[in-house]
């Protein structure tokens, strides 16, 4: 089913944090691409007014802003701005983003807790100037170096206001020195321990966008995302949202199979049974948790997920 009308009727902005399975860069001084992105189905739209935007094109892009952050809310994605780091020309980047109403701010580059304590602080002022709610705008560091790799949990710490964390896929392959290939083996342990960073800081991790265009490889980039845990992911070709939201959303089957699965535990304990087996395979209590929390996500994501009838 295609991630944009697998979730019709249902305003992707008003779902928390856990719920924005795709991030979406996007050139921040071309605007037919950010208007186009509106109809992509990203959960998140981020208008990147860093690498994708030229040194002479920015003053443009930051006056794209507000009509294109404007247009992103209406049709229900959350909108978000990469802003450069502020010891470069953040400061002017960041102004525009938050006088547009940006829920999020992604931060370039992002390699010690005093960057994020400095943006925290000008987000701070921006808020009291243009009415919005303190604390309501979002912090998102980009990692993209294997310094900043190993400073996750710190990094998360700087701030109540970083609530999910992005992995660069070239800039931390070139960091580490290797080259990019379709089948991202140079970044399986960068990845992997990644998101085991995230889960201890308790943010988001949202895994490094697949800059190859061919479906086969994107598939199997997928599966090493989805096989070790992450629930978001970044990406630049709009062509791959609906491919995305899919793989990170439970499907029919597997909320049926978690329906199956947890009704024939509990039936099995409420009859006294110890050991609870379903098709030849015992039930461990892990599989059983593992159950609930596939029908918890389905919930959040929006998704029915009442049980067969009695």
């Amino acid at each position: 089913m295609k991630g944009a009308a697998l979730f019709r009727g249902v305003d992707r902005m008003t779902r928390p944090i856990a719920a924005r399975r795709t991030w979406m860069f996007v050139a921040g001084a071309d605007e037919a691409a950010l208007r186009a992105a509106a109809r992509s189905g990203a959960d998140v739209l981020i208008q990147d007014l860093e690498d994708f935007t030229p040194a002479h094109l920015k003053r443009e892009g930051r006056g794209l802003c507000g009509p294109v952050a404007e247009a992103w809310r209406a049709a229900g994605a959350v909108p978000a701005v990469r802003i450069n780091p502020l010891e470069h020309v953040g400061y002017e980047d960041l102004a525009a983003a938050m006088q547009a109403g940006a829920r999020a701010i992604l931060l370039a580059k992002t390699a010690s807790p005093d960057q994020i304590l400095a943006l925290d602080r000008q987000i701070t002022r921006h808020e009291r100037d243009h009415g919005i709610p303190i604390g309501a705008t979002e912090i998102v560091p980009n990692i993209e170096t294997a310094a900043a790799l190993i400073r996750v949990v710190a990094l998360a710490e700087a701030s109540s206001r970083v609530t999910a964390m992005l992995m660069a896929s070239e800039d931390m392959a070139a960091d580490i020195g290797v080259a990019r290939t379709p089948g991202s083996d140079e970044l399986a342990y960068a990845r992997s321990r990644f998101l085991l960073e995230c889960v201890a800081a308790q943010v988001l991790a949202i895994d490094c966008p697949f800059t190859f265009s061919r479906r086969e490889d994107a598939e199997r980039d997928l599966d090493f995302a989805v096989a070790r845990g992450f629930k978001a992911k970044a990406l630049v070709d709009p062509g791959q949202v609906d491919l995305v939201n899919a793989r990170l959303t439970p499907s029919a089957q597997q909320i049926e199979e978690a329906h199956r699965l947890i009704e024939v535990f509990e039936r099995a304990r409420a009859a006294g049974a110890r050991q609870p087996e379903l098709d030849g395979h015992r039930i461990e209590v892990p599989s059983y948790k593992a159950a609930q929390r596939l029908l918890d996500r389905a919930r959040l994501l929006g998704l029915d997920v009442s049980g067969p009838a009695p």
